[in-house]
């Protein structure tokens, strides 16, 4: 019998005693958290009541067009709503000076300090500027050339890929980053520009017909051949972010592919016995805009003033020409190439 009472109060009665209690204690507590479920409903139809609806039912049935998730009007519809383009313009300005003390000053302080490097070694090292007039304005005058040019070429490689959470979740004409890129490249050129005006009035700077019509030949070559690359290179960088080293590679030496640091006349003087050479040389767009930007800020200046014996190659209207031509044909085969690869953008980035 003791046996019994022993083993009726051990430690597995205890067990059970302790788990039945636990049930109760959370039954109660289910039955008091549905009382407040219930209070709280009645009070909330109370302050909210149920109106019944009348009248039929109204069925919604949509009849329009399904529209691609990207638009395809390409560089057309980009300029056709220029509004988007400003609110882009201003998002990348916004995000390069974020956090900058100096801003735009930029603009000035690294040119400058790169036009001082090259003057400084080029003119009293090298001597360069010896017997050449006005070295100051012709060097500065090609490197507003390919400043404008390598950040165009360089920003726009990257504009896909920097702007990839718009991309993906925006319908918009994605070639805006590209021309956006090159809209910031010409607000940070422009002061260089007015620099440039500023050194050439107070060297008796005067303007020409034929000097304006360089300019507006070199502007249109320029643009459509940055533009070119821009957006194939936006592409590519999408599937092969290796494309954006390379073009920094690239651009590191483009300061020595055009007639800025040293003048025409030396490439020219070998064009007898390096034909393939100078041809291939002045078959570049940029040394070609570099050049029939000189025409327009340089060679007015020095034209009256001791002239470089061949200062442009004899057929510089013909060429530049015909090289508007070609930069115009691979600004549209950049076009179709990047309307052909947009469609795989999302699933890439």
């Amino acid at each position: 019998m003791t046996d019994q009472v022993h083993r009726r109060g051990g430690p597995a009665d205890k067990a059970a005693a302790a788990a039945a209690s636990e049930e109760v204690d959370e039954a109660r507590a289910r039955k008091r958290r549905a009382r407040r479920a219930r209070r709280l409903a009645a009070r909330k139809a109370d302050s909210m009541p149920v109106v019944a609806a009348t009248g039929p039912r109204q069925v919604r049935v949509v009849d329009a067009e399904l529209r691609e998730p990207a638009p395809k009007g390409g560089l057309r519809e980009v300029f056709s709503q220029p509004y988007l383009l400003r609110l882009i313009v201003r998002r990348e300005l916004a995000q390069m000076y974020s956090a900058s003390l100096l801003g735009l000053l930029w603009s000035y302080v690294q040119p400058a300090m790169r036009f001082a490097v090259y003057y400084v070694v080029m003119g009293f090292i090298l001597r360069l500027h010896r017997d050449f007039p006005h070295f100051a304005i012709h060097l500065f005058t090609g490197m507003v050339v390919v400043h404008y040019f390598s950040e165009t070429w360089n920003g726009g490689t990257r504009s896909i890929w920097q702007n990839r959470a718009l991309v993906k979740k925006m319908r918009l004409p994605r070639e805006v980053f590209p021309v956006a890129s090159m809209v910031v490249a010409g607000y940070h050129t422009l002061p260089q520009m007015l620099v440039l005006v500023l050194a050439c009035l107070v060297a008796g700077w005067h303007v020409t017909w034929t000097s304006v019509a360089a300019l507006l030949l070199g502007l249109a070559i320029l643009t459509s051949f940055a533009g070119a690359l821009a957006l194939f290179f936006s592409a590519l960088n999408v599937f092969y972010r290796d494309f954006q080293n390379i073009v920094g590679t690239i651009l590191q030496f483009m300061h020595f592919m055009v007639p800025m640091i040293y003048p025409f006349e030396r490439i020219y003087a070998a064009h007898a016995s390096h034909p393939v050479l100078y041809q291939i040389y002045v078959a570049n767009p940029v040394a070609q805009a570099v050049m029939l930007f000189q025409r327009f800020f340089w060679y007015p200046v020095v034209e009256d003033k001791g002239r470089v014996e061949q200062a442009f190659p004899p057929d510089q209207w013909v060429r530049g020409l015909i090289t508007l031509g070609i930069c115009l044909v691979l600004l549209y085969l950049a076009q179709r190439f990047f309307t052909r690869a947009e469609g795989k953008f999302p699933e890439r980035l």
